[in-house]
């Protein structure tokens, strides 16, 4: 099933009616689509914040979110709406996704992720269910194959891959680019061992990866980063270890053994520069000794806006 085809199969009927009216050129470029009980359904389409659906004409499906009569002429979903997309995106079986959903997030085949936000129910003050979910983000996956081309002579060389960590806000790229990077250097005869906490990077759908990520690479889905890292050193004998999303305390102390072990690093981070990650307690001692060999910062999808060494000179 096309990206196109699948997405709408796991929206409501009017949500899912918009959206299949877009054009497949219009629809490669979706990044987010967002649905909020009574508030006008957007898309985010390349570098393009915020386009809304046309609630009267279908035919004008977009409707640009600075038109003065936005909000009075845009679709906006219903609870019913989302109740029924929620339906169909748990295949009518939503406690069964319930575990799932306690991290705010259900990951679709192929990779793409619905955040779900609404009123929670807690347990020991942490979140156990969800008794209404009032907005959806669905965010698009997209494996660009070659976007890591102009990159991989910073961070490989030969057969052997300096420490790299990309580094960008949510929403610009990161991911994409470190599935493409996985991709090649797999299969320019480097074993590498993913670590798909999320199942975005690989897509795994029954553990099977549905995204190319290459002929030498072993996933690890759905596994907390920290472990994942520790099970992957023990078991699978990789030269490069890569990882989406590094952050936490765990996180920096799985690296140590990552580092002690000789194998190599691969690594996004959430963050808009360098001097961002050395505020993050976790990772701020392993940047400040120079473990990283190469930053790699994103400042928009597809936009690199530079690649710098371990001191942070451009490279």
């Amino acid at each position: 099933m096309h990206t196109k085809e699948m997405i709408c199969s796991i929206l409501g009927a009017e949500p899912g009616r918009r959206v299949a009216m877009m054009t497949q050129e219009d629809f490669s470029r979706v990044r987010e689509l967002r649905l909020r009980v009574d508030k006008p359904m957007l898309v985010r389409m390349g570098n393009k914040r915020a386009v809304g659906f046309s609630n009267a004409n279908v035919r004008s499906i977009y409707i640009e979110e600075t038109a003065p009569n936005f909000t009075r002429d845009a679709f906006c979903p219903t609870a019913m709406d989302l109740a029924e997309t929620i339906e169909r995106i748990s295949q009518h079986s939503f406690y069964a996704f319930e575990s799932e959903l306690t991290h705010g997030y259900i990951t679709l085949p192929g990779g793409h992720r619905v955040g779900v936000v609404g009123s929670a129910t807690l347990e020991a003050g942490v979140v156990r269910a969800w008794r209404y979910i009032s907005a959806l983000n669905i965010r698009v996956a997209h494996a660009v194959k070659g976007c890591a081309d102009a990159i991989l002579p910073y961070i490989c060389d030969g057969k052997t891959m300096r420490h790299t960590m990309i580094i960008s806000p949510p929403g610009c790229g990161k991911t994409t680019l470190l599935r493409d990077i996985v991709r090649q250097i797999s299969d320019n005869g480097i074993t590498v061992g993913l670590v798909d906490e999320r199942s975005e990077v690989a897509g795994c759908f029954q553990g099977i990866a549905q995204n190319d990520v290459g002929l030498r690479t072993d996933v690890l889905d759905g596994c907390p980063k920290a472990e994942g890292m520790i099970i992957l050193l023990r078991a699978m004998s990789p030269e490069v270890i890569a990882v989406d999303e590094l952050g936490g305390p765990a996180d920096a102390a799985a690296v140590e053994d990552v580092l002690n072990a000789g194998v190599r690093l691969l690594c996004t981070v959430h963050g808009a520069n360098i001097n961002d990650i050395q505020m993050n307690p976790a990772l701020a001692r392993l940047v400040g000794r120079g473990v990283f060999e190469r930053f790699i910062v994103l400042t928009a999808p597809g936009r690199i806006a530079g690649v710098y060494d371990a001191g942070g000179v451009p490279c």
